[in-house]
């Protein structure tokens, strides 16, 4: 059996962007996972929750789109520190702000369906 290690910076956030929560998450992937199937578990686990626990007014979801990038092993104490000061960072700047660097510095395209 070989030896896996994959640690991957995920970032998503609820559907039509309701500004009840932003997500930011380190995964470490191991051998037999996906970041698109941990990620079906994070978001249906946690929606479920949500809505169980009626802690919406309204129905909640999470949006289709996110993005996954991956992070060497020297980088994931920074990676945590950043995700843990999630608020602070929104201070500053927005989610949508924050995304679309992201996105332009990762070199993400939005494809628009026809």
């Amino acid at each position: 059996m070989g030896y896996l290690k994959i640690w991957i910076h995920l970032v998503w956030t609820t559907k039509n962007r309701e500004p009840f929560l932003t997500v930011h998450c380190l995964i470490s992937l191991k051998a037999n996972q996906t970041t698109d199937n941990i990620l079906m578990l994070l978001k249906g686990e946690s929606s479920h929750w949500i809505n169980t626990n009626k802690l919406t007014n309204a129905k909640f979801a999470w949006q289709n789109e996110y993005f996954a990038v991956s992070v060497s092993e020297s980088a994931v104490n920074k990676v945590r520190d950043y995700i843990k000061n999630q608020e602070e960072h929104h201070r500053k700047k927005s989610f949508q702000e924050e995304y679309d660097e992201f996105m332009q510095k990762y070199g993400f395209e939005r494809f628009v369906s026809g």
